[in-house]
């Protein structure tokens, strides 16, 4: 695609773009299945990025049939879902919310200089890693993502 006509607010030479991670702000535009907030403090690791892709693919792998995962693949990034935007403080200091979210803390686990206020809840106190971050974002369907980690342990601790 040409610069022209780059549609996607995700930065089209951004280094994730390669790993299908699209790199944009707290609000995208498109709705990616999860994405790295360009804000953040810190840049992710090669094994971070490497489990963001991972994040991304589980969840094209477990929702999406054949036909739909082809459709992606004519595309940078995987858009149709509730987008995950990650966000790292420090190195080791995860946070991610959703783009649905309206009501409650910006991000889970709140932000370094919120921790201890009221929004800072003891079930996602921080910091946390991307993974466990992850782990959290996945509170709904937890033994598919436990199962899928058990599968990718070149990306995942044991």
């Amino acid at each position: 695609m040409s610069a022209t006509t780059w549609p996607y607010d995700a930065d089209r030479d951004d280094p994730l773009t390669q790993l299908r991670i699209p790199v944009t702000g707290t609000h995208p535009d498109w709705r990616y299945t999860a994405c790295f907030d360009r804000n953040s403090q810190v840049r992710s690791t090669g094994l971070e990025a490497r489990q963001l892709a991972s994040y991304i693919t589980e969840y094209r792998e477990y929702f999406f049939n054949d036909s739909y995962k082809a459709k992606f693949s004519k595309r940078p990034f995987d858009c149709d879902a509730n987008t995950v935007i990650f966000h790292k403080w420090a190195d080791g200091d995860w946070s991610y919310r959703r783009d649905s979210w309206q009501y409650g803390p910006f991000w889970v686990p709140v932000a370094p200089q919120l921790r201890g206020g009221d929004y800072d809840y003891k079930n996602a106190t921080g910091p946390m890693t991307l993974e466990r971050v992850m782990d959290k974002a996945h509170d709904v369907y937890p033994k598919r993502w436990i199962d899928w980690k058990a599968d990718h342990p070149d990306v995942f601790s044991a």
